[in-house]
């Protein structure tokens, strides 16, 4: 959207606003929201001949305003290289909270957490990605990942500072996931910044001695995506596990609790 800058008054400046902030509920809730990625599952191959890994598996697990449900997973079946694999999307039913519009701002309820879905216990790492694309599908680079502000609960996870960069967060569960048993959420809400409102492009000409002004809005035509990546190791041999899958170093206390090395 791009409209020359006009001298306004008060009550004209807060029309604009508002039409431009309705603009921008409109096409991100048209846009389909986001995306997940498949949740992965990955063992270490060094060990399969010292343990059975049969069944190795995860689901990534959604809790929103419309209730909870598993969004995808990958499960290992232990017959040849046989996956059985599931894929959804997440935040299909976010909107649900407002009518089908997104406000700017709202912290929507976004719970997730990861079950193991196998039949061994196992440690797991979950990777979330936030990005912003064009219509075309490139990246939007002028808008900045932390608009999208899926917020960390903590609760027990481990974040890998030296992992993680402004699109990609890096977190463990510690402790081994029996089976059957299901993660802490590692996040509770999640909100777009009203600020993305404001964050505009702007660009001055002169022509035949007159100024023109045309501001661009950095919202027009993007779209946020919220991608997770979730992934499973043996508990057996741990340490040794977890370097050659994941490549990084961690301690595995007496109880099983995992830390990353220093």
């Amino acid at each position: 959207m791009r409209r020359p800058e006009q001298k306004t008054g008060r009550s004209q400046s807060r029309k604009v606003t508002a039409f431009l902030l309705a603009a921008a509920l409109v096409l991100l809730a048209a846009s389909g929201i986001g995306s997940s990625r498949a949740a992965l599952t990955y063992f270490s191959e060094n060990y399969t001949t010292e343990y059975a890994m049969y069944d190795i598996g995860v689901t990534l697990v959604e809790t929103s305003a419309s209730g909870t449900k598993d969004i995808s997973s990958r499960d290992y079946t232990g017959s040849g290289d046989v996956w059985d694999e599931t894929q959804g999307e997440l935040l299909e039913n976010m909107l649900d909270e407002t009518g089908g519009k997104l406000q700017l701002g709202r912290n929507y309820r976004e719970e997730l957490a990861v079950k193991n879905s196998g039949n061994i216990d196992e440690y797991v790492r979950v990777r979330i990605y936030r990005y912003w694309t064009r219509e075309d599908g490139s990246k939007e680079l002028g808008l900045a990942p932390d608009l999208i502000d899926l917020n960390l609960t903590g609760n027990g996870w481990i974040l890998d500072e030296n992992a993680s960069t402004e699109e990609r967060t890096v977190l463990y569960w510690p402790r081994i996931l029996t089976v059957g048993e299901t993660t802490a959420a590692l996040s509770d809400t999640l909100r777009i910044d009203r600020s993305i409102a404001s964050k505009v492009t702007t660009e001055t000409t002169v022509e035949d001695g007159v100024t023109r002004t045309v501001t661009t809005f950095n919202y027009d035509g993007a779209m946020f995506h919220l991608e997770a990546e979730v992934d499973a190791v043996q508990t057996h041999n741990a340490q040794d596990a977890v370097k050659s899958a994941w490549g990084v170093d961690v301690n595995v206390g007496s109880d099983g609790t995992l830390s990353l090395a220093q």
